[in-house]
């Protein structure tokens, strides 16, 4: 069931000199997502971000790199000329510090995918994905630990969370409307909480893994084996690796079966934040004294990816057991950390 089934996906199904569009390829899902292409052998990757390039998570060579302020028409028709796929990742957004922080910033990534899914519709664009997340999800289902696991249907009642969630759900309606009305096939993966090398892990806008990692890094570092946990440390989350992201996207994106359909993309794995805190402790080899901020951005008590859909359309779901994939997150992030420190240049200030 977890192993890559025989589904339609970029390689079988394009010519490798197809141009395909990923935007939002400066952060850490759409940087993943063109690496992941171009080692498949696409010649004609054209990748947008509006960081200026020097500032990408990733640049992958023979790679066609474009600074552009997708929140202007003018830059999504210039993203969109001549594409044949269109994957639209950018977004403004964080962790749930800067979710709960910056809700306006988070609601005008709305301008994105209305000027891109046009641009794209306008270009002639064959197959066009939007990467919607669990936050799409009624918040009036996710307010105990221990909540069962969240099914595509239960976006609605709408009641997702404040500023990103509710421009995630919006978003998907432009995506099932152009598929309705015009005939662009659109696909909609709902993604939960996705970590691992090569993503944000420190600044305010890293998620929960990787600032896990880092604390205890430092805690380590600096002697002091104490950590700071934002919330009581109860609230549950699942959490999937990188590899089975793109993966997913992948599939998603050439399954007919999903045209304009919403679905999950996300472990179902579910842990605590204090477990998560627990697994990070036992790849470091130490134990923290922790400290709970009971004032912290905390999010929803919990929330989780119900895969039966996903099972049942792909044959697959993501399986990277979280022990195995914070194993190589930790690493990563901790020779970033000691990089930085020793005055040598990251991966980002490289790039």
């Amino acid at each position: 069931m977890n192993q890559q089934p025989n589904r339609p996906t970029a390689a079988t199904m394009r010519r490798k000199d197809d141009l395909i569009v990923i935007t939002g390829a400066g952060g850490f899902i759409g940087g993943a997502l063109t690496r992941y292409f171009a080692e498949q052998g696409f010649t004609r990757i054209r990748a947008v971000d509006k960081k200026p390039i020097p500032k990408w998570y990733q640049r992958v060579p023979g790679v066609e790199c474009l600074c552009l302020d997708l929140r202007e028409p003018e830059a999504c028709r210039r993203a969109c000329e001549g594409a044949v796929e269109v994957y639209n990742l950018a977004a403004d957004m964080g962790g749930m510090g800067f979710i709960e922080r910056f809700r306006v910033e988070c609601l005008r990534s709305i301008l994105i995918n209305t000027h891109m899914i046009e641009a794209a519709w306008r270009a002639g664009v064959d197959r066009y994905f939007f990467s919607s997340s669990a936050c799409a999800y009624n918040v009036l289902l996710q307010q105990d630990p221990n909540v069962r696991p969240l099914k595509e249907s239960d976006a609605y009642p709408a009641m997702a969370e404040r500023g990103y969630g509710w421009e995630k759900l919006m978003s998907e309606m432009f995506c099932q409307e152009y598929w309705a009305e015009r005939g662009l096939k659109t696909f909609i993966a709902r993604f939960h909480n996705v970590y691992g090398p090569w993503g944000t892990w420190d600044g305010g806008r890293e998620k929960a893994p990787a600032a896990i990692c880092r604390k205890v890094i430092e805690a380590k570092d600096t002697g002091r084996m104490e950590i700071t946990i934002w919330g009581d440390g109860t609230q549950t989350r699942s959490f999937m690796y990188i590899d089975d992201c793109v993966r997913g996207i992948d599939m998603i994106m050439h399954c007919d079966q999903l045209i304009a359909t919403p679905i999950n993309l996300g472990s179902s794995e579910l842990v605590s934040i204090n477990q998560l805190v627990s697994i990070v402790e036992e790849i470091a080899g130490v134990k923290l004294r922790r400290m709970y901020d009971l004032t912290a951005p905390r999010g929803v008590a919990g929330r989780n990816s119900d895969n039966t859909f996903i099972r049942q359309v792909l044959g697959w779901e993501p399986s990277t057991p979280l022990r195995q994939g914070l194993e190589a997150t930790y690493r990563w992030i901790e020779q970033q950390y000691y990089d930085r420190k020793a005055g040598r240049a990251t991966v980002r200030d490289e790039m």
